[in-house]
């Protein structure tokens, strides 16, 4: 999303800067809305933001399948990560939805959480989080402010 707002203090974000970050993901899971988004975004001309990186869309409706990255996967959560994809995978990113989040929050799946902040305030949409049905601690690891007005913060996830 595009603001006219401009942080002068702030770094200029690189040309690659988004293509280097998504080379250091290894597989990408995503809810079902999510994935419909994505697909909405391809039809538009928009192209397909997972490349070919295995993408794992977790559902239990029957839903198009437009490349061989993707598989369709339903069932218990934890059993996914710890099971099949921590094994394979190094990275894994869980993108999207709140719904998602919150899960891998509330089983304790998640190491790290990263948001990006842009200077506009919207004013309906789906919560982030939910509820999480206790509190979850984070430690601040970086803060990155842009000339754009973008914060990026990562937060790590403290373990009780």
């Amino acid at each position: 999303m595009e603001t006219q707002d401009e942080f002068l203090d702030g770094e200029t974000m690189e040309a690659g800067f988004v293509e280097s970050f998504l080379k250091t993901i290894d597989c990408y899971v995503m809810g079902s809305r999510t994935y419909e988004t994505a697909l909405s975004f391809e039809a538009k001309g928009l192209g397909w933001a997972y490349g070919d990186k295995p993408t794992f869309v977790l559902t239990t409706r029957e839903l198009p399948r437009t490349r061989d990255t993707v598989k369709f996967r339903s069932g218990d959560l934890e059993q996914l990560v710890t099971e099949e994809l921590r094994p394979a995978f190094g990275s894994i990113w869980f993108v999207g939805g709140g719904a998602l989040s919150a899960e891998c929050l509330r089983l304790g799946l998640a190491e790290e959480i990263r948001y990006s902040v842009l200077p506009i305030l919207i004013g309906d949409g789906i919560s982030f989080f939910g509820q999480l049905g206790r509190d979850v601690a984070l430690h601040l690891a970086e803060v990155k402010a842009y000339k754009t007005g973008m914060v990026e913060l990562r937060y790590e996830i403290l373990k009780k």
